[in-house]
């Protein structure tokens, strides 16, 4: 078992790495129209599908290059993985402050693209140094640097964008770079020699971590249910801005403190509510609980005719927070140590796909309910798409991945003397007080 001081110090450092690395990508968005105006000197109108086009090249990367990295992270530890990660993202931030020609970004945003792909480390470094007791929890900090990253980034590159488009892109190189020292000095390594397996190219691409999967019993219903949730989340970033300026006559100021409240809501809940509900409630039913409020937030932004109904629904339903680290706790269960990168790996595949489709099906919906030729007028179209994607998920969820896949809620200090009253239980009640974690065999 790992040292409990050891476990906090690489949990504190991995969030670190996350929040850094988010608040660089967050920093830049403010200025990006501005940006791509200045250096194509086209119009807005242009420069939209300018970002379009290198959001999906960034996507496309984060696909192809997703399980490359998190085989590699199984073969050589996720110490070396992270750093080269970050170090690549600081380079793509300078590229794109130095870039004198459209093209160039495209550099960067591979680059970008590649590096983003070790999120996937991250949460197997998590999942590294956790156990069936504390997984759901750790799991949160991912939510819980997004949410704060995604709120700060904007502000922060708002402010910096006051002197020139260009320094934002200079801010988010430095904090790569800050990063990386710090993570060269502190970051721990988690993943054990024992624990290691040789690098297999047939592995190391999206089908073939796909098809892997297939080894571990019930998790391609687990990645489906990942694949929907993902789907249906990702009509946040494509049209987000694009209702609240046609529905409700909103201001960029006014969706940038839109969305940093809807950020701020999600760490809160991840940092306050997670580590309060798993416990009671256990995974299983924690996922389900999250699933349901994420279905009844896309309804109720579907519904929201006023401005101010948008925060009434941030704040009701709040809680759909709670699905994401449940699930990944409960697949990260189905695999053994050494697939753990692997697995998280073909994750972010997947999360790709969704980030690839997504906005074309929602920027669609909502370009033809707000055309003259829809039948009727219904800005809030995107919204109920994803409301009917989520659905899906948590039937998939209902029907197909057992409770018996995940930690259920702490046992009471009754049951537990209870239990230890059969001497055939006492190996089990042992081995979970001291928090060795019960993996899948295999590999």
């Amino acid at each position: 078992m790992l040292d409990e001081k050891f476990t906090r110090r690489g949990l504190f450092l991995v969030f670190l790495i996350l929040f850094l690395d988010i608040v660089g990508i967050a920093i830049i968005v403010p200025v990006l129209p501005t940006y791509l105006e200045e250096l194509t000197g086209s119009s807005i109108s242009e420069a939209a599908i300018d970002g379009g086009w290198l959001l999906l090249v960034y996507a496309a990367m984060q696909f192809l290059f997703a399980p490359l990295i998190g085989n590699l992270s199984d073969r050589f530890g996720r110490r070396p993985v992270l750093l080269a990660s970050v170090l690549t993202f600081a380079i793509d931030n300078l590229i794109c402050a130095l870039a004198t020609s459209y093209w160039m970004l495209f550099i960067g945003r591979v680059l970008a693209g590649v590096s983003g792909a070790s999120f996937g480390t991250a949460a197997a470094y998590i999942a590294d140094i956790s156990h069936d007791g504390n997984r759901a929890k750790n799991f949160g900090l991912i939510g819980i640097a997004f949410g704060t990253g995604f709120a700060l980034g904007p502000v922060l590159g708002g402010l910096l964008g006051e002197f020139g488009p260009r320094v934002p892109f200079y801010g988010a190189a430095a904090l790569s770079f800050v990063n990386f020292v710090l993570g060269v000095f502190l970051l721990p390594e988690t993943l054990e020699r024992k624990n290691r397996r040789r690098f297999e190219w047939k592995r190391a691409n999206p089908l073939g971590a796909l098809k892997q999967m297939r080894n571990y019993p019930g998790i391609g219903w687990v990645g489906l249910v990942f694949f929907l949730f993902w789907l249906a989340h990702s009509v946040y970033p494509a049209v987000w801005s694009f209702v609240s300026a046609y529905r409700y006559g909103w201001s960029e100021g006014q969706i940038g403190l839109s969305l940093g409240i809807f950020g701020i809501g999600g760490a809160l809940v991840m940092g306050f509510v997670l580590p309060r509900v798993v416990p009671r409630l256990g995974e299983w039913r924690t996922a389900v609980l999250g699933l349901t409020f994420t279905t009844l937030g896309a309804i109720g932004y579907a519904g929201a005719s006023e401005g101010w109904m948008i925060y009434a629904v941030i704040i009701a339903t709040a809680l759909e927070s709670l699905a994401d680290p449940p699930l990944r706790s409960i697949a990260a269960a189905h695999v053994p140590p050494s697939a753990q990168g692997e697995l998280q790996g073909a994750l972010t595949s997947i999360g790709s796909i969704t980030t690839i489709i997504g906005p074309l099906i929602f920027t669609q919906a909502f370009g033809y309910f707000t055309s003259p030729a829809a039948p009727v007028a219904f800005a809030g179209a995107p919204y109920a798409l994803a409301s009917c994607f989520l659905v899906g998920a948590i039937v998939v969820f209902l029907l197909k991945i057992p409770r018996s896949s995940a930690v259920g809620p702490q046992e009471t200090e009754e049951s537990k003397r209870d239990e230890a009253d059969e001497p055939e239980e006492i190996p089990a009640i042992e081995k979970a007080a001291r928090g060795e974690l019960t993996r899948v065999p295999g590999n």
